[in-house]
């Protein structure tokens, strides 16, 4: 595992959530379809701990490429990998009755997390 990839990949990732879930792009849907309440928490620990998150999946998603990773293995791995997430966060916001413009905008972040994570660490290596 090729560990400045793997922060790089993470940084990435970071960087994407604060974009993605800002008013600039899908805050305010996003805010809209949770409830129209801002989640609680002091923001140095939801960042911190979210870092935290995204150094994990950029670990977990380098360890499945292997020690030697190309990207188009990089990029199977991330459509593979973006599915099941798609399918399991699907299952769960059924069941705790979410809304579909909540799913997709979630799904759609951790789609590009994954293709980030596969052009980093596909090309980088």
């Amino acid at each position: 595992m090729h560990l400045p990839a793997v922060v790089a990949a993470a940084i990435s990732s970071f960087v994407l959530g604060g974009l993605w879930y800002s008013p600039l792009l899908f805050g305010k849907a996003w805010n809209r379809a949770n409830g129209g309440v801002p989640p609680p928490g002091h923001p140095a620990r939801v960042f911190g701990i979210s870092l935290i998150f995204c150094l994990l999946a950029a670990a977990g998603f380098a360890w499945l490429l292997g020690p030697a990773p190309a990207l188009q293995p990089a990029l199977t791995t991330a459509a593979v990998v973006a599915a099941i997430v798609a399918g399991c966060f699907g299952v769960n916001y059924q069941f705790s009755q979410r809304r579909p413009l909540l799913w997709l905008i979630d799904a759609g972040y951790h789609l590009v997390q994954l293709l980030l994570f596969a052009l980093i660490l596909g090309l980088w290596h």
